[in-house]
């Protein structure tokens, strides 16, 4: 599973493919990018320099999927991407979101009103060097804003050229279905992951629907159960626990795409890693009862 102990360097493109709205074709170990900056995602990171390397060496093992926000940061993820990446190798997909403000450390303010949402995709557009943003997602439906304002707002910017594919972030079956009655929906992003099994609905939904699914905290922000079936898997395979975690969420659904996100490439290198790591059926059955929701 390691760079170093002799085996094939980590591929993300064995963790097969997904295809976005029917026109875009990722593979499905992606890289999300919100920890490429500094203390409770406000300000720069502590080392930009290996946040770039890390970047660039996601592109090397094959990353095709980089998930960004205006409000990581804020500004900071997409500038760093835009740094270590322009001009953009082909086939890379770069996501971001709008919709949420920053406070400060730690904290998220929902603003889906429509001049809101059109100035952070402009402001967008100049960080990432871009005249149109491969997937721009919806960071939150805000709640004091009518949601067909929101959703009509994307849609506007999709038709004038501005973003190509449109997602939604943390929304139930419903809010899903009532975007899609406005504009086409090409995936969604929940916090999801092996012990944390809150949005199982929207996932069957998101598969059943050919909608891809992004889970984000995909290894709990680190925080996974310890002393579980977890580190048995993982010994059997010769991996970590986390790998394991990654190998379920790969296996749980076709349409999903974790974007596990890290500013080491030592621990960018393992996560990609995962993408090769096969679970048995008696192994996926033990893991599915990890579940706390």
């Amino acid at each position: 599973m390691h760079g170093n102990t002799g085996r094939p360097a980590p591929d993300a493109a064995a963790a097969g493919t997904v295809t976005l709205g029917g026109v875009v074709t990722v593979n499905r170990m992606g890289f999300g990018a919100m920890r490429l900056t500094g203390h409770g995602i406000i300000g720069p990171p502590a080392d930009p320099a290996e946040c770039r390397r890390v970047l660039q060496r996601a592109v090397d093992l094959g990353v095709t999927f980089i998930d960004t926000a205006d409000s990581y940061g804020p500004a900071v993820s997409e500038t760093l991407i835009a740094e270590a990446l322009h001009p953009y190798p082909a086939g890379l997909v770069i996501a971001t979101k709008a919709g949420l403000e920053r406070p400060g450390p730690h904290q998220w303010k929902a603003n889906g009103h429509p001049a809101h949402l059109r100035a952070c995709c402009e402001a967008s557009l100049a960080r990432l060097r871009v005249d149109r943003i491969d997937l721009f997602q919806l960071h939150r439906i805000d709640p004091a804003v009518p949601a067909a304002d929101q959703f009509g707002t994307l849609a506007d910017l999709a038709a004038e050229g501005k973003i190509h594919l449109v997602g939604l972030s943390e929304v139930g079956v419903e809010a899903i279905e009532r975007a899609r009655r406005t504009l086409p929906i090409v995936s969604v992003q929940n916090r999801y992951n092996v012990a944390d099994r809150t949005w199982e609905a929207v996932v069957d939904y998101c598969t059943k629907e050919g909608v891809a699914f992004i889970p984000w905290y995909p290894l709990g922000a680190g925080a996974l159960p310890a002393d579980t079936a977890l580190d048995a898997v993982a010994r059997a395979h010769g991996g970590t626990p986390q790998q394991v975690a990654l190998a379920w969420l790969l296996a749980r659904s076709p349409v999903m795409l974790p974007i596990p996100g890290t500013s080491k490439v030592t621990h960018l290198e393992e996560n990609v890693a995962a993408a090769a790591l096969v679970l048995e059926a008696d192994e996926r059955r033990v893991l599915d009862r990890l579940a706390s929701a």
